[in-house]
């Protein structure tokens, strides 16, 4: 079982920046950001294999990048240019699978999922 825990989440003015981190407990292929806003689905932003292939929701492309640190234990959100619909709780999610053609945006495919961390751009 994979523990996951997000930290980095806050308060900043629209067009400022902030950065998420999640902490693994163990290695898994497929990592991803998903967030909700209050009365809203949960929706993906970014996700990240271990092959370092990428993808991004429409909403946040050219601002937000996603990384993991080569341990693979660390998964990494830079948010830029923030905007007051990025307002939401962020949630960690990972799945031990890679898939065939890019690490989906659909949270059925992720199994291990943290707590979250709220992001509030006012």
């Amino acid at each position: 079982h994979v523990q996951l825990v997000e930290s980095g989440g806050g308060s900043v003015q629209a067009g400022g920046s902030l950065r998420l981190s999640c902490l693994s407990s163990g290695y898994t292929y497929t990592m991803a950001w998903f967030r909700q806003a209050p009365g809203k689905e949960r929706e993906g932003v970014a996700s990240i294999d271990s092959e370092r292939r990428t993808t991004y929701a429409d909403s946040v492309k050219g601002r937000f990048t996603i990384s993991k640190d080569n341990a693979e234990k660390i998964l990494n959100l830079q948010m830029n240019s923030l905007k007051h619909e990025d307002t939401a709780m962020y949630y960690c999610a990972a799945v031990d699978r890679r898939y065939t053609r890019y690490p989906p945006l659909i949270k059925d495919k992720y199994t291990y999922w943290g707590r979250g961390t709220q992001v509030t751009v006012s």
